[in-house]
Formats: C-alpha cells, sequence, structure tokens
C-alpha cells in the first residue's frame, strides 16, 4: 500500500555486517512468495544445522541447542512458514544444503528437520521440497556424516515422515524420523547429548 512512498529502499542486515551471498540468494526467495523464507549463516564451518519451520519453533530450536552447550556449534538461523509452495522450499533448503556440505567435518553434522504441529502448512508438501533437496545433496551429506534428525506434525504429517525417512535411507543417511508424539525438542537432546562425539 506504501510501496510507492517507500520507493527502492533496503534495509540493512542486521548488527551492521554485510549480507552474505547465501543470504541474499534466500532473501531474494523470500521476496517472491507470501510464505516466509529467512536465513542468517552464524558459522559456515559449524557442525548443527537447522531447517525449521515456524518463527517461534526456531526461536525454541535455537535455545534448546544453546541451553545443550553447542551455541558454538550452531551453524545457522532460519525458518520457513506460511505454507510455502514446494518449489519454494527446495530452492531454500538448495541453498542451505550447499553451504552445509560444502566444508567437510569428520566428527559428522547433525541437520535438524523441525517445527511444531502446523495449523494450516501441508507438511507433506513442505516436505516433498526439502527430500528433493536431501536427494541433489545425497552423496555430499553422506561425505560429511550427516545424521538427519525429523519432528513434525500438522496436516498430511505422515505422509510427510514417511517421505522424509524414505529418502534418507535412499541416499544412506541415518535418520530418526518423529511426529507430535515427540516433544518438540526431543530430536535436539537426542541427537546432541545422546550421540558419540558430540559431548
Amino acid at each position: 500500500l506504501c510501496g510507492a512512498k517507500w520507493g527502492t529502499c533496503r534495509f540493512p542486515a542486521p548488527f551492521g555486517r554485510l549480507e552474505l551471498p547465501e543470504e541474499a540468494a534466500i532473501h531474494e526467495l523470500d521476496s517472491r512468495t507470501g510464505a516466509s523464507l529467512k536465513f542468517t549463516l552464524l558459522n559456515r564451518k559449524g557442525r548443527v544445522w537447522t531447517l525449521i519451520a515456524g518463527g517461534g519453533a526456531s526461536v525454541v530450536y535455537t535455545d534448546t541447542i544453546c541451553e545443550y552447550g553447542f551455541a558454538k556449534e550452531l551453524a545457522n538461523y532460519g525458518e520457513y512458514s506460511g505454507d510455502p509452495p514446494e518449489d519454494f522450499v527446495y530452492e531454500y533448503a538448495k541453498i542451505i544444503l550447499g553451504v552445509m556440505t560444502s566444508s567437510p567435518e569428520p566428527h559428522g553434522k547433525i541437520l535438524l528437520i523441525g517445527g511444531g504441529v502446523a495449523n494450516f502448512t501441508d507438511v507433506a508438501s513442505t516436505f516433498k521440497g526439502l527430500v528433493r533437496a536431501l536427494n541433489q545433496f545425497g552423496p555430499a551429506l553422506k561425505a560429511c556424516g550427516t545424521s538427519v534428525w525429523v519432528r513434525r506434525g500438522g496436516p498430511n504429517y505422515s505422509e510427510g515422515l514417511a517421505l522424509m525417512k524414505r529418502a534418507c535411507e535412499d541416499i544412506g543417511v541415518p535418520a530418526q524420523v518423529y511426529g507430535p508424539e515427540a516433544h518438540l525438542t526431543a530430536i535436539v537432546r537426542d541427537a546432541l547429548v545422546a550421540q558419540p562425539g558430540m559431548a
């Protein structure tokens, strides 16, 4: 409504730093959809990566990772929400997985794919986008020693979880997949505390 008054005004990146190329790519992607696609790269060489659905859930997951003492290993902060189309989720995940797999990690990496119980987001549809990206980066994820941890609920979540489990089996990456029966942050505890070599 006020676009003509604001013109081409661009707001600066937070904390006075320049936007990284991967962040700029997702910012541009976000500008083309009514959904939300956010990404901030915190530590390119971090071992803990997240693909979280929902702004509130992303904060909870980030806080929990930090509470368990893995703040220095947290690679990114971000979220996708508002029922983004499958193709947008694919492009979003593709950028993040590209950064994640760009540097090897002898001790392995953790990919947390989490979220609350969605009200209207089609979990199967968004997971189809994530699965396409996982399939594309399968060999690279395996080379990084990645393990995948999933927790999600909402419309068509059973189909989405089945797709995720099958994709991880197909690419040969270990995965633990849970629905709303698991506590929101249970995958964080299981991935970071119960995994050998993470503590």
